[in-house]
């Protein structure tokens, strides 16, 4: 069962998903290397439902955008906690992510990612 998760969601040009998901690809094995259990990044499908915010508003989702979320599952927050201050001290993340946060041509505006750490309140495993 996992002890704590960190979520994040974001909105990214469609144009650029694949390169971000070649990029995306090995930093979870970077994160998994540093503690996590499992890594995983989904791409919206159904992001819709009467009455109810969408993740497409909460990210101010522009119409070539997708929504990525993803998510890292951790033993303990501890190790999170421990993660979370190694994995940008980690070099390979410079050469991976550098690049995507380029000043002069970013692949996405991090300024309206969301992000927040989880403890369990219900976990059903499969």
């Amino acid at each position: 069962m996992p002890n704590y998760i960190d979520s994040f969601i974001f909105p990214l040009p469609q144009k650029h998903l694949d390169t971000y998901q070649r990029v995306a690809e090995q930093v979870a094995n970077i994160w998994k290397e540093h503690g996590a259990t499992a890594y995983m990044e989904y791409v919206g499908d159904d992001l819709s439902r009467a009455g109810l915010r969408s993740f497409v508003d909460a990210v101010q989702a522009k119409e070539d955008e997708v929504v990525v979320f993803g998510w890292a599952v951790f033993p303990t927050k501890a190790i999170r906690d421990q993660a979370n201050q190694s994995v940008p001290k980690d070099p390979r993340m410079a050469e991976l992510v550098g690049p995507l946060f380029n000043p002069d041509a970013p692949i996405f505006d991090a300024s309206r990612m969301v992000y927040g750490g989880f403890r369990p309140l219900v976990v059903s495993p499969e």
